[in-house]
């Protein structure tokens, strides 16, 4: 396997995880030398593109005493391998798939392993030995002569001189803008009316969970019939949205504080699994509480890559740190708040002003910057978190997503190898949002001071999460 073509390295330095990805694919090449590292331009469901590392070739597959070779392709996303694949069946003019439990219409591959994808644990050659075991026991192509019948006895075997489409597959059939907001209550309001306000929607669906203590505001949406709101308590009325936004929250005072995580936890598994399996392609935006811990449950229940699966977290605290840097101390740089939704939560600048050409990155910690957060931050004070400012931040987020923006946001995201950190925890982090998700930016040193809160963070997450049953 050639990973040292300048065509190669120059997109493996997009990739936020270089090392282990060189290293995963080493890994590939000594099991399944078969296996052919490309590049090539990914076109996504929204049309949107992306210049990515993709493997092509064959596997061999047998099925009633014969042995056949499929083709497939895997396509590599910028967080792998943190993330899996994009999976596809490459048939040839000859071939047919047959559609079923483990490859869809066009060829899209669903296996148990990319739903419950998490590195190191999950590697390309367990999901290729999956992906032979499960084709075995049903054969996803077929001789396109015998498309009548499609007898998978009639397999067609390794084509030689096969030619892979560099742009993916397109999807061409235009839906729909919508958007769910799962949860009532004042924040599930607050999100229903900012959305509608900031984003440009055909359906904005607002779904009550009567399990959910924070319910209620349904009944005065129906009352008043909004334009383009429809006002639901059946979780599938969420089906083919683009965004789903959850607020769902069930407090309990008189319980400890990882009980009442624990309940929320709970919810979600009746609730996240259903949403994904009803909106296979929409992102995430988690305003549950704690957003950190309910951001990362989410993703854990999903079967989602983490890009797609994102918190509020500190983007609120980032506006506002930007609007006071700029009207406030007249610096006109972008920041962010990032860390933990807590005390712990530290303010970044970018190292490039907003009038800039060059590309927005965090600046390191330096004695000249921090006077000038600190101040910032200090003006922040006594703020809060109110359910309409929250409402507007889900907002800005969604719009972002919805119109594929590529504006920087502070979300909760996968911090695992961010600045080394290495545990499995999320953290609120600047990330460039758009239609197919999240991307961070790149770590930087932090000051002393800032360094030790996130890893205080880090830690009390990562314990918070060993106490919860996901």
């Amino acid at each position: 396997m050639d990973l040292k073509s300048e065509k190669i390295q120059r997109i493996l330095s997009k990739y936020k995880f270089g090392d282990v990805t060189v290293e995963e694919l080493q890994k590939i090449y000594r099991i399944f030398p078969d296996m052919k590292l490309y590049t090539g331009m990914y076109t996504s469901s929204d049309n949107s593109q992306m210049e990515l590392l993709k493997l092509t070739g064959v596997i061999p597959v047998k099925y009633d005493g014969r042995s056949y070779n499929f083709p497939i392709e895997l396509w590599l996303l910028y967080s792998f391998p943190f993330t899996p694949p994009i999976c596809l069946l490459r048939p040839t003019s000859n071939m047919v798939i047959r559609e079923g439990k483990h490859v869809d219409a066009k060829g899209r591959i669903h296996l148990p392993v990319l739903h419950n994808w998490d590195h190191p644990r999950s590697s390309v050659v367990g999901l290729l030995n999956e992906m032979i075991s499960k084709f075995e026991e049903d054969p996803p192509l077929s001789s396109r002569t015998t498309e009548d019948t499609k007898d998978p006895h009639e397999l067609m075997a390794y084509v030689s001189n096969l030619k892979i489409n560099d742009g993916g597959i397109r999807h061409h059939d235009q839906q729909n803008i919508k958007v769910s907001v799962v949860g009532g209550g004042d924040l599930g309001m607050a999100c229903v009316m900012s959305i509608l306000s900031k984003c440009n929607v055909d359906k904005l669906v607002f779904i009550d969970v009567a399990e959910s203590s924070s319910k209620g505001g349904a009944t005065d949406l129906e009352i008043f019939n909004l334009p383009k709101v429809q006002v639901s308590r059946d979780i599938s009325s969420s089906a083919g949205s683009k965004v789903i936004v959850v607020t769902v929250n069930s407090w309990n005072n008189d319980e400890s504080y990882v009980k009442v995580v624990q309940t929320n936890v709970d919810l979600y598994r009746g609730i996240i699994p259903n949403l994904v399996h009803l909106s296979p392609n929409a992102i995430l935006l988690i305003a549950s509480q704690p957003v950190d811990i309910m951001t990362h449950v989410a993703w854990r229940q999903s079967g989602l890559p983490p890009t797609r699966v994102i918190g509020a977290g500190c983007n609120l605290d980032s506006e506002r740190l930007s609007h006071v840097l700029d009207i406030n101390l007249n610096t006109h740089k972008p920041a962010w708040v990032i860390g933990e939704l807590s005390d712990n939560k530290v303010p970044v600048i970018s190292n490039v002003g907003l009038s800039s050409n060059g590309a927005l990155e965090i600046a390191p910690g330096s004695n000249s910057t921090k006077p000038l957060l600190d101040r910032a931050f200090d003006l922040m004070k006594n703020r809060g978190q109110r359910s309409w400012s929250v409402g507007l931040s889900v907002a800005d987020i969604t719009n972002t997503i919805l119109t594929d923006k590529m504006k920087i946001h502070s979300i909760s995201t996968l911090a695992q190898g961010w600045s080394g950190i290495s545990a499995e925890v999320f953290l609120s982090l600047p990330c460039i949002m758009g239609a197919n998700g999240s991307a961070r930016l790149a770590g930087v040193t932090l000051g002393p001071e800032e360094d030790s809160k996130l890893r205080e963070s880090v830690n009390s997450l990562f314990v918070l999460m060993s106490q919860i049953r996901i």
